[in-house]
């Protein structure tokens, strides 16, 4: 305690009774699992504003299967050793087949496979 309420009694210590305890504790218990479906009503439409908010934001890219695309170049460089006036993105590459919505195998205009997956983020449609 404080040395506040060492003189003066806070509602809470004055009105304080063991048996109205005892039953507020008993009440609680009962409605716990009314308080859990609640809990989880709240979290199911909190997830699905938040689903409904970022489905509006996403910008679909509709890549198909022989449609060319640039990559970039940021990603595709993995040890960092791209300069400042290195071009942004590279290319370009065919769609060589799309594993899941969202990601896609390339491979050169040549023919050549490129080793690892791509997600549609990192890819840009390329016109000619």
């Amino acid at each position: 305690m404080i040395p506040v309420e060492i003189g003066v009694h806070s509602p809470r210590v004055v009105h304080f009774s063991e048996e109205n305890n005892e039953e507020g504790l008993r009440n609680l218990i009962d409605l716990v699992e009314e308080l859990r479906d609640k809990a989880a009503i709240k979290v199911v439409s909190y997830q699905q504003r938040m689903s409904r908010y970022y489905n509006n934001k996403v910008n679909p890219r509709p890549l198909r299967k022989g449609d060319l695309v640039l990559r970039n170049a940021a990603v595709a460089d993995s040890t960092g050793t791209r300069g400042k006036l290195a071009p942004n993105w590279e290319g370009p590459y065919k769609v060589k087949r799309m594993l899941r919505p969202g990601t896609f195998e390339l491979e050169t205009l040549g023919g050549r496979e490129i080793p690892r997956a791509w997600n549609a983020e990192h890819l840009r449609k390329y016109y000619e």
